[in-house]
């Protein structure tokens, strides 16, 4: 059999970087405004350069939300705690300006309002899910190392094992694919934010061991190349050295850039923005279909219009590894999956202040018990179904 290579690259970015420094407190103001009134709608876009934080957008709730301290927890939690980053917790300006949601996309959205008596979505649009079954997550390998990297590094940044190191950072992976198989890593990249006083010899030395074998070790081989802080330093970092917006990290966030995106970012939307919901949806469908055997990759699109629950379109790939036919599995979707907004939100259980922590390190393939799009409970169902 001819040997069929492929190179499979994707990016993550740890809390410390800027823009995502913004999705989680966008997130984070959302989740304040659920934790009193769980019909909350928001809106929330951030963005923080040297010095300032500016918060905008469009909410509707009964909450009040001290949104200058949401702000300060969020970048101390992260870790920027000191002036000597350039950018603290403590004195970082902070611009507030928030407004009610638009009466005519709220008339589309409310039920028993508009044209449409129900819940419908908060606007336009298509969102992709998928679920492969090269890894035990259901995710796309080269993505699933990728944030697992930036986790290591936060993580021996927080615990002292490297405590020259800094909130800031990037990693990416380069999967060699051979006939479809993750083969081995063809490259590592890693950019952390450090202090000063510490030797550039030493922190590569310390990233490769610390971070990167504990990591990608089973697919490094001689051949892989290691870029390690590859301009020699990167002492300047965080929001004064690259300003930082919400929902700029929209395939960190997805699946590293394995499928198509639909475009619309996720933090600081509320759920009936089915950017965010019906994105949730499809990856609790596709992982579903995955883990009940029906195909080893599957991708769905769905695309909506503003003000109807209904979406305009469902659509199911395979690649080829469907085991019944595409038509059958579409079939079998839309008898148990309701992609409709309020569905949605009831059967994910979805009005709940669990956002902030999806803000970093990826919204799919986490094992975390609040992540519902993420359990395979349908399964069973599709796999008995299919036999029929």
């Amino acid at each position: 059999m001819k040997k069929n290579i492929r190179l499979i690259t994707s990016e993550s970015v740890t809390e410390g970087h800027p823009d995502k420094v913004c999705d989680q407190i966008s997130d984070g103001i959302y989740d304040e405004m659920l934790k009193v009134d769980p019909m909350s709608r928001s809106a929330v876009e951030c963005f923080c350069t040297t010095g300032m934080v500016m918060v905008g957008g469009e909410v509707t709730t009964k909450a009040y939300v001290n949104v200058d301290k949401v702000v300060r927890d969020v970048l101390r939690g992260i870790g920027y705690d000191k002036q000597e980053y350039g950018f603290c917790c403590d004195d970082v300006g902070v611009l507030v300006s928030i407004h009610e949601q638009s009466p005519d996309i709220a008339q589309g959205v409310n039920e028993g309002e508009g044209e449409h008596k129900e819940l419908g979505a908060g606007d336009q649009g298509l969102m992709f899910g998928y679920a492969t079954d090269e890894t035990k997550e259901l995710m796309p390998l080269p993505i699933l190392l990728a944030h697992k990297l930036t986790e290591r590094l936060a993580a021996v940044r927080k615990n002292k094992t490297l405590p020259y190191l800094r909130p800031d950072g990037k990693s990416q992976v380069t999967i060699e694919y051979e006939n479809g198989i993750a083969k081995r890593a063809e490259t590592v990249v890693i950019a952390a934010h450090h202090s000063k006083d510490v030797s550039i010899k030493k922190l590569r030395d310390d990233i490769r061991k610390k971070v990167i074998e504990p990591i990608v070790g089973k697919y490094l081989d001689s051949k892989t190349k290691f870029y390690i802080n590859a301009t020699g330093k990167f002492i300047f970092g965080g929001p004064p050295a690259d300003t930082g917006l919400t929902g700029r990290k929209i395939i960190v966030d997805t699946y590293g850039g394995a499928v198509p995106h639909g475009g619309g970012a996720f933090s600081g939307k509320d759920l009936t923005k089915v950017d965010r919901s019906g994105a949730y949806m499809a990856r609790y469908t596709a992982k579903n279909v995955v883990a009940a055997g029906l195909a080893s990759r599957c991708q769905i699109q769905v695309a909506y219009a503003i003000g109807v629950a209904e979406p305009v379109g469902i659509y199911v790939d395979t690649f080829g590894t469907n085991k019944i036919s595409e038509e059958e599995i579409l079939k079998l979707i839309k008898k148990y999956f309701d992609f409709r907004p309020k569905s949605i939100i009831e059967k994910l259980n979805l009005r709940r202040p669990i956002y902030k922590k999806t803000a970093a390190y990826g919204h799919f393939g986490r094992q975390d018990k609040d992540f519902t799009w993420e359990k395979t409970d349908l399964a069973e169902k599709l796999r008995k179904e299919a036999k029929k």
